[in-house]
């Protein structure tokens, strides 16, 4: 069973590291959030729309995970209350 923990832990940790470099792309124009050493690569000049637009993707990706949380636990409760 805890392989399993384990599993679905390294499984999120993947779509949010996915999802936060989808973003990165989308808004910042960021290829990818790897660090590669070198200046030219690693530090962007960014506006400050671009951040607020992908500050607001990631609430939005944020706020939507959490209903999906909080809806996945009310559907567990309720199945319990059935049994």
């Amino acid at each position: 069973m805890r392989k399993t923990a384990s599993k679905t832990a390294t499984k999120a940790a993947q779509q949010r590291d996915q999802l936060l470099a989808q973003i990165a792309l989308d808004h910042l124009f960021i290829e990818t959030l790897q660090t590669r050493n070198s200046d030219r690569l690693d530090f962007h000049d960014v506006s400050v729309w671009a951040v607020q637009s992908a500050l607001m993707a990631a609430y939005q990706a944020g706020l939507a995970a959490g209903q999906s949380t909080a809806a996945k636990a009310a559907d567990q409760v309720t199945q319990q209350q059935a049994a």
